[in-house]
């Protein structure tokens, strides 16, 4: 059987918010259809597009911006390089003006009520994220692919495998946490030591270092811009955005001018508990209002997730003085290899397996990359993996009005804390007496995923998207 390689950077993508399996993937999943078009020189002749959407799709696309990132993919916008201020007008002038730029080349006429149809009581059986695209032309015949977006970004075209990576020879091949623990076994390397040299299997190591800190970078941005933007969330739940008035809570009358300095005003507030809890909260607020605004953000491993790491993170920075490039790029890739773990056994994408499939995978990646970070074994960082999933399983997805904001934004604050704990809780264990493995949660996980009530899984059908009231108005 072909194993599945997925490279650091297939975990970690650069994109717009809110959803990475509602947002990021249509948005991709519509570049691809575009590209065949002219792979196959019928771009000109297309006269009609037609876009279908299944499933939760369909069901919670509004909320989360699948329609606006379909158009946007069509229209041969990158999510990695759009101007996010732009958005609004973009799709405005595509709704006045009824018309399509395919790929910035081609003009179709375009109706929304029409053309962009949401199929609520329609599923396809492979996964309940899925697109279809119809172009229709000039000659009378007709080209219809399906796209399957299966969470964090990642988009299968039906018939196609599962891999994104350029396909390689892997030093150390890795489905399962025992044989990441067999290989670190072998060679005596650390975690995040023998992802590096997978990577190397497909660039250079300075070119790996490099793109990690450029998802770095992009992580440090969102968090300043999310602590710093007073407002309310746009969707019509009237959610106010937190991160801002705690970080000036926080941080007092302390003055900064970039991200060091702030980083410097944030260690002098102090090493209080009290304190560290509502700086890790106020971290990954920030990360998930930006998330929730259609802001630029990093999957890690999904849109909906994108705070829990980022918070942890920062809190290894600021309060454990870990700001070192070095430190930074092991903390990454120990996380993506626990990513890329639960990804192979299990899902990331909340609409197979509900929300442990994003907050507890992002919540074990995290734990797991502070635990090496800190100095934990490799064992007692597989460990602290499984304690932080252990605690999230069963946990449902039910967001209100389709909105990747309640109770989405406050799990990020959990989820974080959570891995923390699990970090410690692993760090004065001795991995000998352990009565879970990784394997046997990442298992257990996708077994919760499958008995799972539909209804709980990213489509706004039950829980809390059923008992709270939406307030109407627009923010």
């Amino acid at each position: 059987m072909q194993r599945e390689q997925i490279s650091v950077f297939d975990i970690f993508k650069i994109g717009i918010g809110p959803s990475s399996s509602h947002t990021l993937g249509p948005w991709r999943a519509a570049q691809q259809f575009v590209q065949l078009l002219q792979q196959q020189e019928v771009l000109g002749n297309v006269v009609q597009i037609k876009i279908l959407l299944y499933g939760s799709l369909a069901k919670t696309g509004k909320g989360h911006g699948t329609d606006i990132a379909i158009l946007l993919g069509l229209s041969g916008h990158d999510p990695v390089t759009f101007a996010v201020d732009q958005l609004d007008f973009q799709i405005a002038e595509i709704h006045r003006l009824h018309q399509l730029k395919l790929v910035g080349q081609h003009e179709v006429s375009f109706f929304a009520d029409d053309d962009l149809l949401f199929l609520f009581d329609q599923s396809l059986p492979y996964h309940p994220n899925a697109v279809t695209f119809q172009a229709f032309l000039n000659t009378g015949k007709a080209i219809s692919e399906t796209y399957y977006s299966i969470g964090g970004g990642f988009v299968i075209k039906e018939g196609g495998n599962g891999n994104t990576a350029t396909e390689v020879d892997l030093p150390f091949p890795i489905d399962t946490a025992d044989e990441l623990l067999h290989w670190c076994r072998k060679t005596g390397l650390k975690i995040s030591e023998v992802v590096m040299e997978n990577e190397q299997a497909w660039r250079p190591e300075a070119d790996t270092k490099n793109g990690v800190l450029q998802i770095f970078k992009i992580i440090k941005e969102c968090i300043y811009r999310g602590c710093h933007t007073k407002g309310c969330l746009p969707g019509g739940l009237n959610v106010a955005r937190r991160a801002a008035g705690l970080n000036k809570k926080l941080i007092g009358d302390r003055s900064y001018s970039d991200f060091d300095e702030w980083v410097t005003a944030v260690r002098q507030t102090g090493n209080g508990f009290q304190n560290i809890l509502d700086w890790v909260s106020c971290f990954a607020l920030a990360v998930n209002e930006e998330n929730a605004s259609f802001g630029r953000v990093v999957t890690a491993p999904t849109n909906g997730a994108a705070g829990v790491i980022p918070a942890v993170l920062m809190y290894y920075i600021v309060f454990c003085d870990g700001y070192t490039e070095e430190r930074v790029i092991q903390f990454l890739l120990t996380a993506s290899e626990v990513g890329c773990i639960f990804k192979k056994g299990a899902t990331i994408s909340a609409a197979m397996g509900g929300c442990q499939a994003e907050i507890g995978v992002s919540s074990a990646m995290a734990a797991a990359a502070l635990t090496e970070c800190l100095g934990g074994s490799q064992r007692q960082v597989l460990m602290a993996a499984e304690i932080a999933m252990e605690h999230h399983l069963g946990l449902t997805c039910d967001p209100i009005g389709g909105l990747v904001q309640v109770p989405c934004i406050e799990r990020n604050t959990m989820g974080a804390i959570k891995a923390i704990t699990a970090s410690q809780l692993a760090l004065q264990t001795n991995p000998d007496n352990a009565k879970v493995s990784l394997d046997a949660v990442v298992k257990t996980m996708w077994q919760t995923a499958l008995d799972m009530n539909s209804k709980y899984k990213e489509t706004s059908d039950g829980g809390l998207a059923i008992n709270i009231p939406i307030s109407l108005p627009e923010c």
